[in-house]
């Protein structure tokens, strides 16, 4: 009885996440149909964002904040791999136990900061060094990259290091034992054990990255323009609909929801793709 009680929940709940995510993007999809009908596919290589004046729809596109969402995702992934990576390695392999417990702790509670602080302290400490070293406002890519990486370290490289806190000892013992350094022994017994972990890790920080808002909304600039360089001032998918969602009608509402299901559709697209390339890759 239990077990069959057990199995239906499950199955249950499962069902229940495949709902809904079909419906957020049935939402999106039938709230985005007046952009989607106006614009179509042309959209996406629009960079293009003027609001009609009077009955004027006006001529919205979605490239800048396409191209910022990317770009931040990018430089936040690139900054936070390795050195995420190397935390893991250090609390697992390297660090002495009475190390281990206090960096932890002080990761873990790095991770539930919330994220306006996050764009607080960019603001007021990383927007000036970047300042007086590239000049400008020093708000734009770079510096929402970098902080945003600093966001996503703590959950990247908290369930790294559980996943390779799972490699048995006795493997890297056996490993030791035949002259192994420490450093092969986590090339080739601790990282191919627990790769599945760290993959899954970069996975969700990478979802992260794509949808954070409040913390990039403080450092990204808001302006609409294609950055030519990682320190000019631009926009992302999360920070337009905060910036302007309460304030919109008509068309250009409509235009937001079409991001909406872009950023949707994109997050899908590269999460999927890295489960099934990369975990499906297990040899």
């Amino acid at each position: 009885m239990g077990g069959r009680v057990f199995k239906n929940f499950s199955l249950v709940s499962a069902t229940l996440s495949f709902f809904l995510l079909l419906g957020i993007f049935i939402v999106l999809y039938i709230y985005a149909q007046d952009a989607i009908k106006e614009f179509g596919v042309s959209f996406l290589f629009d960079s293009s964002w003027e609001v009609g004046e009077d009955d004027e729809g006006g001529v919205f596109g979605g490239l800048v904040p396409i191209v910022g969402t990317l770009y931040t995702t990018l430089i936040a992934m690139v900054i936070a791999t390795p050195i995420a990576l190397g935390i893991a390695i250090f609390l697992t392999e390297v660090a002495p136990d009475f190390l281990i417990k206090p960096v932890s702790i002080a990761i873990e509670l790095l991770a539930a900061i919330p994220s306006i602080i996050y764009g607080m302290w960019g603001l007021f400490y990383f927007a000036p060094v970047i300042q007086n070293i590239f000049g400008g406002s020093g708000m734009g890519l770079l510096t929402a990259g970098l902080v945003l990486s600093i966001m996503i370290i703590p959950f990247m490289s908290a369930i790294s290091k559980d996943a390779m806190n799972t490699t048995p000892d006795v493997l890297k013992e056996s490993a030791y034992a035949m002259g192994a350094t420490k450093f092969e022994v986590v090339k080739d017994v601790v990282m191919p054990y627990s790769k599945t972990g760290i993959i899954g890790s970069i996975i969700l920080a990478l979802g992260r990255a794509l949808g954070e808002t409040m913390a990039v909304a403080f450092l990204i600039g808001s302006v609409m323009k294609i950055p030519k360089h990682l320190t000019d001032a631009t926009t992302s998918i999360p920070v337009l609909l905060a910036n302007n969602f309460s304030e919109a009608e008509d068309l250009e509402l409509s235009s937001m929801f079409y991001l909406a299901l872009i950023l949707f559709i994109v997050s899908f697209i590269i999460i999927s793709v890295a489960k099934f390339y990369f975990l499906g890759r297990k040899k």
